[in-house]
């Protein structure tokens, strides 16, 4: 039989009765179902399977129940695999959990059914590097960011193809997908690149020198970053949810990765100009 994974926000007690209610319904379309950790809490943990391990399941597709941060928890897990995720929102904002509580079981129907369609969206490949050793890789779904202390301003080199494009002083630097536009970096005065896009966003987060500002480049690009942190540690974050700790004379590589995220929708759902105007109230008097 095929099998659906199901991957859940933590501490959500009204979860239960929704994971539940899910599971009934695949089983009566004669699906198997692995849970992560998380869902088997509400139903039984002793079925619950890490989310590092959901991928050798080999799930037809994966029903994400949260926010935005289970859904990039989830394209991380499941993104390599070329499995499709399902995203129903619970959260507040929902950018890309675009699917409400009631219109779960309409989705589940139209992708049992065979009439969804699927959004397939770029991820950053980043890699730390310290001396010649890579001493951590990971993919992003929303962005890259590169942070120093709290007490002062980070200086952070920036290379693209080779090519040295200049030094930032900053707070931060983002490094972000046309779906992280409309993340972190557009909460620092980056742009909204529409999901389509071929590009990727670097974001200087209030800049020392009032000149520097975003810059959207090629996603073919290979984006080099040499970091000075001063004498403590600052953070190299992925997605907010994989931090690591960086040092001086550190180098961040970014480039595309791999493997992109496949969103289910329906085919009459929501287009991004629509998801733009709700979630941000435009043309609200």
């Amino acid at each position: 039989m095929p099998t659906v994974a199901i991957i859940s926000k933590p501490n959500k007690p009204e979860l239960a009765e929704v994971v539940g209610g899910v599971i009934e319904w695949l089983h009566r379309r004669h699906y198997e179902i692995v849970l992560d950790r998380e869902s088997a809490e509400y139903i039984d943990p002793s079925r619950a399977t890490p989310r590092e391990q959901l991928a050798a399941h080999k799930p037809e597709f994966a029903v994400v129940l949260g926010g935005d941060g289970t859904l990039l928890a989830a394209s991380r897990a499941l993104a390599h695999a070329g499995v499709p995720l399902l995203a129903v929102n619970l959260g507040s904002l929902g950018f890309l959990t675009e699917v409400s509580l009631e219109e779960l079981y309409t989705q589940l129907r139209s992708i049992t059914e065979r009439c969804c369609m699927v959004d397939e969206r770029s991820m950053l490949h980043c890699r730390l590097v310290r001396g010649a050793k890579v001493m951590h890789e990971n993919e992003a779904l929303n962005d890259v960011v590169l942070k120093g202390t709290a007490a002062r301003l980070a200086d952070f080199e920036l290379s693209i193809d080779g090519h040295r494009v200049t030094d930032y002083k900053a707070d931060a630097l983002i490094i972000a997908t046309p779906t992280g536009s409309t993340a972190y970096s557009l909460a620092a005065g980056g742009p909204i690149l529409v999901p389509s896009v071929k590009a990727f966003l670097i974001t200087p987060v209030s800049p020392h020198a009032l000149t520097h500002r975003p810059l959207v480049i090629e996603e073919s690009s290979k984006i080099s970053i040499t970091v000075s942190v001063g004498q403590e540690q600052g953070f190299l974050a992925m997605d907010g949810q994989v931090s690591i700790p960086i040092e001086s004379g550190d180098c961040i590589e970014c480039q595309l990765a791999e493997c992109r995220v496949k969103l289910m929708r329906e085919r009459n759902g929501q287009k991004f100009f629509d998801v733009l105007r709700s979630k941000l109230h435009w043309g609200e008097r």
